[in-house]
């Protein structure tokens, strides 16, 4: 059964989640994230890439029917999210989080992974993980201290508070919330700008950024001086540069 609805046009590529009822993360669901993204990474057609749900959820979190074995092995199993994760947030092009609906849980720990967060007024967002006697452990807790701060995230992990879409923006954990009415035109027109954009030079961008992070300033200096060397080898620099002299908009060809 296929849970990912995948459509390109103009750049931008839609993966649309569908596993009703709420968009629940199963074994499956990870298999199909796992096959579908590397490709859409690395196909140059793809400018831009945009994750939705169907529905009233973006993704509500794990299985539950399944999250119940509590075996080491089934765990394992589950816990693979973190590579879908990580395939996000080294994609070498920005990634969309368009948050139709609810994002809770894993769904919420995709989102993190992303490069823009835009949400629906009527989504809400949340990690409920505590109340089941359990905690973020797909990322969750790792990133939210690295965009929050350390105190924000582990209060909002231990109430396993749900948040207002509005509520989340006002703490960091979305860029954009928009009417529901609006939500479609406004991802489409985000998407289709980012697109335009020089993307392989955001894609070293993101990396050099994530591979810096952790290092002391000499050694994150030295990783952005390999990124730099990379993008000033690129047409889009090229290009870049060379449409300012003529007073021109640059038409970037992501390379």
């Amino acid at each position: 059964m296929t849970f990912l609805n995948v459509d390109v046009a103009a750049g931008v590529a839609t993966v649309v989640i569908d596993r009703p009822p709420a968009n629940a993360v199963n074994p499956e669901l990870i298999d199909e994230f796992l096959t579908v993204l590397p490709g859409l990474a690395r196909d140059p057609a793809v400018r831009c890439l945009v994750l939705t749900g169907v529905g009233r959820f973006f993704i509500a979190g794990a299985d539950i029917a399944v999250m119940r074995d509590l075996s080491l092995d089934n765990h394992v199993r589950m816990r693979r999210w973190i590579e879908v994760q990580r395939l996000l947030e080294l994609a070498p092009k920005p990634v969309v989080a368009a948050i139709n609906g609810h994002a809770l849980g894993g769904g919420a720990e995709l989102s993190l992974a992303c490069d823009l967060r835009i949400a629906a007024a009527s989504a809400g967002f949340g990690f409920p993980e505590m109340q089941l006697g359990l905690f973020p452990g797909a990322g969750g807790s790792q990133r939210l201290p690295r965009l929050l701060g350390l105190h924000k995230a582990k209060l909002l992990m231990i109430e396993g508070r749900r948040l207002t879409a509005v509520e989340a923006l006002e703490l960091g954990l979305l860029d954009e919330v928009v009417p529901d009415e609006d939500f479609p035109a406004v991802v489409a027109e985000r998407a289709r700008d980012l697109a335009a954009k020089p993307t392989a030079t955001i894609g070293l961008l993101k990396t050099s950024m994530l591979a810096g992070a952790p290092l002391d300033i000499e050694g994150a200096m030295a990783v952005e001086w390999e990124a730099v060397q990379q993008v000033i080898a690129s047409d889009d620099a090229a290009e870049g540069l060379q449409s300012f002299l003529d007073k021109r908009k640059p038409t970037f060809q992501g390379r």
